[in-house]
C-alpha cells in the first residue's frame, strides 16, 4: 500500500491545456479512419458563410503534397483582437476549444444558423495537422498565420493588400498521418460532401480540383428537385409518382420556433429499386438521420393516414403505422436549426426533439395539399402504403405460425409488447424495479416490453452453459428473448427470437455501466449470435437535466438534458453564450432511471425518435482484441492484470463517485 501511495501523489495529476486533448483522445472529437472528416470541418465552415449568404464560391483542392486547401470569398475570418482574450481571432478560432463565431444565434450574432455549435471543429484540424495555413483577406488586407500540430510557428502579419471587397479565407491543411488509420482522403466522400453543398445553397458555385489536375463543378439549378432525381437515376430506381418538393420556414412570430427555422425537402416514392436517402441539417450531413427525419416521418404519416381517412380507402383489419407509408419513400431533406445538438462531434445524427415538431409542423401542410391537389396521385401512395401494411400483416402471421406450442412459461415479471413482429419489437432490460415501473409507463404497449432485473447479474464469463439457469436473472432474459444460451460457433436456432431489439436500459452512473459490462458479458459470452446480427443495444439515458426558466417574449421556458458532464458543460457554454443568467436556470442530477418520471423517461431513453440508443457490434478485425479485454474485465484469474492495468490507467478516468 505505501508504494502505492508513494506513486500516487500532487504531481500525479495531469491538466491537458489547449489542444492536448484532442492529441490525446483524436477518437472523441473527429473520425479517426482517415483524415477526410478534419478537412470537412473546414468545408462546412466555408459552407455556413454562404447559407448566410456572405460567399458565393467555395473551392476545394487537393495538392500533389498531400494537403488540402478550402477558399471561400466570405467575410473574412477577424484578424483583430478580440476584446478580451486579448489575442487574434483567427489565432483563437484555430487554437482554443469552444472557441468560434456561432454561439451567439440572436439577432447581430455573426451566424443565425449554422452546422458548428461547440466551437471545437477547426481546432480539431489545426490539433492533427503537421501543418495549417490560413490566409484571409479582409478590408483590403491580406494577413496569413502558420501553425503546426496546433502551435504558432509563423505569427499572424499582413502579406498584401487587396480591393476592400475581395474578402475571403482560404485554408491549407496537411493532416497528420499518425492520427489516422489511413492517410489518403475519401474522395468519394467529399464528392458527395460538396455536391450536396451545390444541392443545399442555390447560387453558390463548388469545385474540386484533385491532385491531377482534374476539376468538378456542381451546379443544380433545380435544387432539392433535380439532386433526388438524379440520385434516382443514379441507382436506377423507378419512382411511382412525381416529386413533391417544397420549402417552409417560420415566420416572425411563432410560440415554439425562431424565425427561420424550418425544412426544405423534395419527396417521392419508389415503385422499383432503391436509393441511399440522404439529410442535413443547416448543410452537415446527417447519415445516421436523427429527430428531423422523424419529423418528415411523422407528417408524412398524419397527411397519408388523413388522404386514406378522408377517401375511405383502408381495407377493413388493416392497421396502417409510420414504416407502411415511409418504406418506400425518396427524399432529400434539408433542415434549418437555430440550436443544433449532434451526437457527438462528427455529427452523423441530430438529437434536437424540437426539430421533430419543427419539421412536422413546416411539412405536413404541404404533403396534405399535394395529395389532394391530384387525388390520383394521393391515391397510388395510399395504395402503397396500404400494400405494405397488409405484407407485414402477413409476415407476422408467418412468424406465428413457425412458433412451436411447447414453448417456455415467460417469467411473470415480464410486461410484454402487444405485436409479434420481430421487426419492430422492443425489449429493454431494466436496473431495478422502480425503474422498470416506470419504464412500463413509459414505453410503447404496441412494440415495447420490459424486464426488470434485481440486483446484479451473475458475472457468466467462466460458467458453463450448463449452469447458466441456476441464476434467476439469466433464466429469465433467456425465455424471455426466446434463444437459447450458444457459443460462438455453435449452429443456433433464431427462428424463436421474439425482440428485433434487446436493450441493455441502467442508471447513468458507475453501477449502471457495472450492469452494463455484465450483462454485454452475457451476450458476448452465451448468445454471441444476437450480436453478430444486430439485436443487442445500450440505451443511454441522461445524468443531468437542466431547466431553463423562459426568456421574455423571445423563448420559451425549456428542458434540456444532458448524458454526461461534457454535454452539461456544452449545454451551460451555450446558455453562457446566450445571455442567460445563472439564476434563471437550475440543473437536476438523475440518481437513477427510478427518479425520472415516465414522461422523462420516454422522451429521452425509449421513444425512437428522440432516444440514443448505441448498437452493440464487433468489428471482424477486432474479435481476438475484444476477447482480451474481456478476459482480462470479467476473468476470475486476471485480478493481478487487472490491478496492474487499473495502476496504469486510472488517473485517466473520469471517476463519478
Amino acid at each position: 500500500m505505501s508504494d502505492l501511495q508513494q506513486q500516487y501523489d500532487e504531481s500525479s495529476v495531469t491538466v491537458l491545456k489547449g489542444l492536448e486533448p484532442v492529441k490525446q483522445r483524436p477518437g472523441m472529437y473527429t473520425r479517426t479512419d482517415n483524415p477526410t472528416h478534419i478537412c470537412q470541418e473546414v468545408i462546412d465552415n466555408a459552407a455556413d458563410e454562404a447559407l448566410g449568404g456572405y460567399a458565393s464560391t467555395i473551392a476545394v483542392t487537393i495538392h500533389t503534397d498531400g494537403s488540402m486547401s478550402i477558399a471561400d470569398n466570405g467575410r473574412g475570418i477577424p484578424v483583430g483582437l478580440h476584446p478580451s482574450e486579448q489575442v487574434s481571432v483567427v489565432e483563437l478560432v484555430f487554437t482554443r476549444l469552444h472557441a468560434g463565431g456561432k454561439f451567439n444565434k440572436k439577432d447581430g450574432g455573426a451566424y443565425a444558423f449554422s452546422g458548428g455549435l461547440h466551437g471545437v471543429g477547426v481546432s480539431v484540424t489545426n490539433a492533427l495537422s503537421t501543418r495549417l495555413e490560413v490566409t484571409v483577406k479582409r478590408d483590403g488586407v491580406i494577413s496569413k498565420i502558420v501553425f503546426a500540430g496546433g502551435d504558432i510557428i509563423e505569427p499572424l502579419q499582413a502579406i498584401g493588400t487587396c480591393a476592400k471587397k475581395d474578402t475571403g479565407t482560404t485554408v491549407r491543411v496537411w493532416p497528420d498521418g499518425q492520427y489516422f488509420e489511413d492517410a489518403h482522403y475519401s474522395i468519394a466522400e467529399i464528392e458527395r460532401l460538396l455536391r450536396a453543398k451545390a444541392v443545399l445553397l442555390p447560387g453558390v458555385k463548388v469545385s474540386l480540383t484533385l491532385a491531377n489536375s482534374q476539376v468538378q463543378e456542381w451546379h443544380y439549378p433545380d435544387g432539392l428537385q433535380g439532386y433526388l432525381q438524379d440520385l434516382v437515376e443514379q441507382n436506377h430506381a423507378q419512382l411511382l409518382v412525381p416529386i413533391l418538393h417544397t420549402a417552409q420556414y417560420i415566420g416572425s412570430e411563432h410560440d415554439d420556433f425562431q424565425a427561420g427555422e424550418g425544412a426544405a425537402f423534395a419527396l417521392s416514392f419508389l415503385e422499383e429499386g432503391s436509393i441511399a436517402n440522404e439529410s442535413y441539417v443547416n448543410l452537415i450531413p446527417t447519415p445516421l438521420g436523427g429527430t428531423h427525419i422523424a419529423g418528415l416521418k411523422q407528417a408524412l404519416f398524419i397527411g397519408v393516414s388523413n388522404f386514406i381517412e378522408h377517401h375511405n380507402l383502408l381495407p377493413r383489419g388493416i392497421k396502417l403505422q409510420a414504416d407502411d407509408v415511409f418504406a418506400k419513400a425518396a427524399f432529400v431533406l434539408s433542415a434549418r436549426v437555430l440550436d443544433p445538438q449532434f451526437q457527438g462531434q462528427t455529427k452523423d445524427k441530430l438529437t434536437n426533439r424540437d426539430a421533430l415538431r419543427l419539421v412536422s409542423a413546416v411539412a405536413v401542410d404541404a404533403i396534405e395539399l399535394a395529395l389532394n391537389k391530384d387525388t390520383e396521385i394521393g391515391k397510388k401512395i395510399a395504395e402503397l402504403a396500404i400494400k405494405q401494411a397488409q405484407a407485414r400483416q402477413r409476415s407476422v402471421k408467418k412468424i406465428e405460425k413457425r412458433k412451436g406450442s411447447g414453448v417456455a412459461v415467460l417469467p411473470g415479471k415480464l410486461t410484454d409488447c402487444e405485436s409479434e413482429d420481430i421487426r419492430e419489437n422492443e425489449l429493454f432490460l431494466v436496473e431495478g424495479d422502480s425503474a422498470g415501473g416506470s419504464a412500463k409507463l413509459a414505453r410503447n404497449k404496441a412494440t415495447q416490453a420490459i424486464l426488470p432485473l434485481r440486483g446484479k447479474v451473475l458475472n457468466s464469463f467462466e460458467t458453463h452453459q450448463d449452469q447458466l439457469f441456476a441464476n434467476n436473472e439469466i433464466h429469465d432474459i433467456s425465455v424471455a428473448i426466446g434463444v437459447d444460451p450458444h457459443g460462438p460457433n455453435d449452429k443456433v436456432d433464431l427462428s424463436g427470437l421474439r425482440y428485433g431489439k434487446i436493450a441493455i436500459l441502467s442508471d447513468a452512473d458507475v453501477d449502471g455501466s457495472h450492469i452494463q459490462v455484465l450483462l454485454l458479458t452475457l451476450f458476448y459470452r452465451h448468445f454471441p449470435q444476437l450480436i453478430a446480427h444486430g439485436h443487442i443495444f445500450i440505451a443511454q439515458p441522461p445524468l443531468f437535466r437542466v431547466d431553463v426558466n423562459a426568456q421574455g417574449k423571445t423563448k420559451s421556458a425549456r428542458k434540456l438534458y444532458a448524458l454526461d458532464q461534457q454535454e452539461l458543460n456544452s449545454i451551460l457554454d451555450r446558455l453562457q453564450q446566450e445571455g442567460v443568467k445563472e439564476t434563471a436556470y437550475s440543473i437536476s442530477r438523475f440518481k437513477g432511471l427510478g427518479e425520472m418520471n415516465p414522461d422523462q423517461l420516454k422522451d429521452t431513453t425509449m421513444h425512437p425518435d428522440t432516444r440514443r440508443l448505441l448498437p452493440v457490434s464487433i468489428p471482424e478485425q477486432e474479435h481476438e482484441q475484444t476477447h482480451a479485454i474481456f478476459v482480462k474485465l470479467m476473468g476470475k484469474g486476471e485480478a493481478a492484470s487487472r490491478r496492474a492495468w487499473m495502476e496504469a490507467q486510472g488517473r485517466d478516468v473520469d471517476v463519478d463517485i
